[in-house]
């Protein structure tokens, strides 16, 4: 079934992408775990670097569409980078990270959270009032030790690194992650 399930998840998120540029590609949209609630993220790369990501943290919509959505997010509206050009469709690997449910951590402070991280498995949500950033669990490749992947996403919450206030929120989450 994994491995259906990342041909089918893939398929349908590459297809999405190309519709933009005219290109026919079909996917499977016949199983039925697609028509329930789900929330993904999709990571597109070429040659390894990252060209677009967006996602999903909440399922709040049929996973078909949060899918689709997001392939084309990634695609289209990341605002770190311009819009997929048709040159590149053929250059970049699509990834899907299928999302379990978000927990919240319950920590008594920042040496605690981080003794609470699971390297290499959970993707982890940072929130301090309006800041707010995520790492899929995939991230932890770059970043391998829990000071260093929370350091970082402090800084793409917009936090200084060696910020910490006990109104600071985290919480982990693992992935179902699929590649091309």
């Amino acid at each position: 079934m994994s491995d259906d399930k990342g041909r089918i998840v893939l398929a349908i998120a590459r297809a999405a992408i190309s519709s933009k540029f005219g290109k026919g590609l079909s996917s499977d949209e016949s199983a039925p775990w697609l028509s329930g609630p789900g929330a993904c993220f999709v990571t597109l790369t070429i040659n390894g670097q990252l060209r677009g990501c967006i996602g999903s943290l909440e399922p709040y919509r049929p996973l078909l569409l949060d899918l689709k959505e997001n392939a084309l997010a990634a695609a289209f509206r990341d605002p770190r980078f311009p819009p997929l050009g048709e040159q590149e469709l053929m250059d970049i690997r699509v990834e899907v990270s299928l999302l379990s449910p978000v927990i919240p951590l319950r920590f008594r402070d920042e040496d605690d959270a981080l003794a609470q991280l699971r390297p290499g498995i959970d993707g982890v949500l940072l929130e301090f009032g309006r800041n707010r950033g995520t790492f899929l669990p995939q991230v932890w490749e770059q970043l391998p030790t829990p000071g260093q992947f929370l350091h970082h996403l402090k800084i793409k919450a917009g936090l200084p690194p060696a910020f910490w206030d006990d109104g600071l929120r985290l919480y982990r989450y693992s992935v179902d992650s699929y590649k091309e």
